[in-house]
């Protein structure tokens, strides 16, 4: 008993497993049909040491494999982002309405004015407008105005879809007059010339039995 185990010791001291021999054993293993063992049984000691350099040899394997998986790069993940504003198809007309939108010229570095003119030929019984100011380099509200009287319309303004969005709501039994009205969107940006390219609005209205509708994006007043 004591010489096998002085023989079992020595054999873990002196044996180094040859990964890749090993895992071209195993390969051939699995490709190989199946051989007979001899009917002559090996030696107790020599059972043993086998079976220690089997064990040594799967724990090499496995920790192989261990090592592989984790040197292997973690996935990438990819930031998920907004998808940007697309501004409203440009329709400045339609039948008795039309508009036309501008930045307004006394804007500055820090603050700007988005203005939206809209001209009727007909009383309007319904009008909605609404104004997308792109939530591009710091935009905030700051206020909002219109040529016609503050109680004809609601107002709200929130943000919707990567913009900030003004609505003007012509309130029930009133009526917008024939003529040229414009409203006004105020907010504050980061330093700098801000491109207004992405900003749009829209405008539905019915006189009657008739319904209209614009649209369109802002443009820089000239000078």
């Amino acid at each position: 008993m004591d010489e096998v185990r002085s023989r079992l010791r020595e054999a873990a001291v002196s044996h180094r497993p040859d990964r890749e021999a090993m895992l071209a054993r195993v390969e051939r293993g699995m490709t190989a049909p199946p051989v007979r063992p001899p009917r002559a049984a090996p030696a107790p000691w020599l059972r043993v040491v086998a079976a220690t350099a089997a064990v040594a040899g799967v724990l090499a394997v496995g920790g192989y494999a261990v090592a592989t998986l984790t040197d292997a790069p973690a996935p990438r993940e990819s930031a998920a982002r907004p998808a940007p504003l697309q501004p409203a198809p440009e329709r400045p007309a339609d039948g008795f309405l039309s508009s036309s939108a501008v930045v307004d010229p006394h804007s500055n570095r820090y603050w700007a004015q988005n203005n939206l003119d809209l001209t009727t030929r007909e009383p309007l019984t319904e009008l909605t407008v609404e104004v997308r100011v792109a939530l591009t380099g710091g935009v905030e509200e700051t206020g909002h105005w219109g040529t016609r009287p503050a109680d004809d319309f609601d107002v709200r303004v929130q943000e919707r879809d990567g913009a900030l969005l003004y609505r003007w709501t012509l309130r029930e039994g009133r009526t917008l007059p024939a003529g040229k009205h414009v409203f006004a969107a105020q907010y504050n940006h980061a330093e700098g010339d801000r491109d207004a390219s992405r900003d749009a609005y829209t405008a539905r209205g019915r006189a009657g039995d008739t319904g209209v509708a614009v649209s369109g994006r802002f443009t820089r007043a000239p000078g």
